[in-house]
């Protein structure tokens, strides 16, 4: 009885981040949602700043209350920079996302703003040297021609 509760605590530990890969494709899915109903009648550029705004208060507010600024102290020039990149292009795909749902419908644009899935695997590929198996090449491709499919 304790070996099975050790293999399930360890089995849930293990795959937990799955499930917080499908509350990021909800939430990211109620983003888009809500981001187009809010990009109604205003500048795509205002809207962008606003979510930045109301995400910057919610995960400092999340980090104070938490005790995690503790690492701050530690971190490298090379995490300092890739983060600044990281937040640099972050805002620039956000406004790209936010005029593209101010011009087009919402079920266009979001199947386009994920073919980065894609994308990512092949940069990660290139850039990281990860190797992609023959299943994640065929998912790979199969969101690239769903994307075709959709724009098409």
């Amino acid at each position: 009885n304790k070996l099975l509760f050790n293999d399930f605590n360890r089995l849930n530990f293990e795959t937990m981040w799955w499930f917080y890969a499908i509350l990021s494709a909800l939430f990211a899915s109620l983003t888009a949602l809500f981001a187009k109903l809010g990009v109604a009648n205003i500048n795509s550029n205002l809207a962008t700043g606003i979510r930045t705004i109301v995400v910057v208060l919610m995960i400092w507010i999340i980090i104070l209350t938490k005790g995690e600024t503790k690492g701050i102290g530690s971190l490298s020039k090379q995490n300092v920079f890739f983060l600044i990149v990281s937040g640099l292009t972050t805002g620039l795909s956000w406004l790209f996302y936010f005029k593209a749902l101010q011009l087009g419908n919402l079920s266009q644009v979001a199947p386009i703003d994920k073919l980065s899935i894609a994308l990512t695997i092949i940069l990660a590929v290139i850039f990281l040297g990860e190797t992609m198996s023959l299943k994640t090449t065929i998912g790979a491709a199969l969101i690239i021609a769903g994307t075709l499919v959709m724009i098409i």
